[in-house]
C-alpha cells in the first residue's frame, strides 16, 4: 500500500514544529509585544514561535511533494532513555544554578547530557565539560555581568 507522504520525517517533523510554534505563539500571548525598537516580553517568543511554525508548514508540503529516491525514508527509533537523560540534566540545572552556581550547573549539565550519547568517552567529555564551563563563566558572568553565582550558596555556606 503506498502512501501520499512521500518523506515521513520530512512530515513528522514539520508537525512537531508546528506544534511546538503555535504553543510559543499561544503562551507567549499574554506577555506584551512592544515595537520592534523597544520589545516586550512577548515579541521573540511570538515572533520565533510564528517562525518555527512556518519552517514547519514547509516541511509538511515537501513531505508530499519532495521527490523520492527509492530508497525508503524510515523513521527511526525513538530513544527515550537519552531523551530523558537530556531532559533531566536540563532540569537539574536549572535547580543547581541557583544553589550550587554555575560552574556546577553548567558542568553537571555538560557531563549528563554527554551521557546520552552512544559514543560517550569519559576522559574527552571531562575536557570538554571544563572547558565549556570555564567559556560559560567568562562570557555569561565576567564579560556580560550577568548576576548569577559562579559557586552558589550550598558550596560557600552563605
Amino acid at each position: 500500500m503506498t502512501s501520499i507522504v512521500r518523506h515521513p520525517k520530512n512530515f513528522w517533523i514539520g508537525i512537531i514544529f508546528v506544534t511546538f510554534g503555535l504553543a510559543a505563539v499561544y503562551f507567549g500571548r499574554e506577555l506584551g509585544m512592544g515595537t520592534t525598537g523597544r520589545m516586550g516580553a512577548g515579541y521573540f517568543p511570538t515572533v520565533l514561535g510564528y517562525l518555527l511554525a512556518l519552517i514547519g508548514l514547509v516541511a509538511i508540503v515537501r513531505a508530499f511533494i519532495g521527490r523520492t529516491t527509492g530508497a525508503r525514508d524510515e523513521i527511526g527509533t525513538f530513544h527515550i532513555k537519552d531523551i530523558a537523560i537530556i531532559l533531566g540534566s536540563v532540569l537539574l540545572f536549572g535547580v543547581l544554578m541557583r544553589g550550587a552556581g554555575l560552574a556546577i550547573a553548567a558542568f553537571v549539565l555538560i557531563m549528563l547530557s554527554a551521557y546520552a550519547s552512544p559514543k560517550f568517552r569519559l576522559g574527552s567529555t571531562l575536557l570538554l565539560a571544563v572547558g565549556l564551563t570555564l567559556f560559560a563563566v567568562l562570557l555569561f558572568v565576567k564579560l556580560l555581568g550577568l548576576p548569577m553565582p559562579i559557586i552558589g550558596p550550598w558550596l560557600t555556606g552563605e
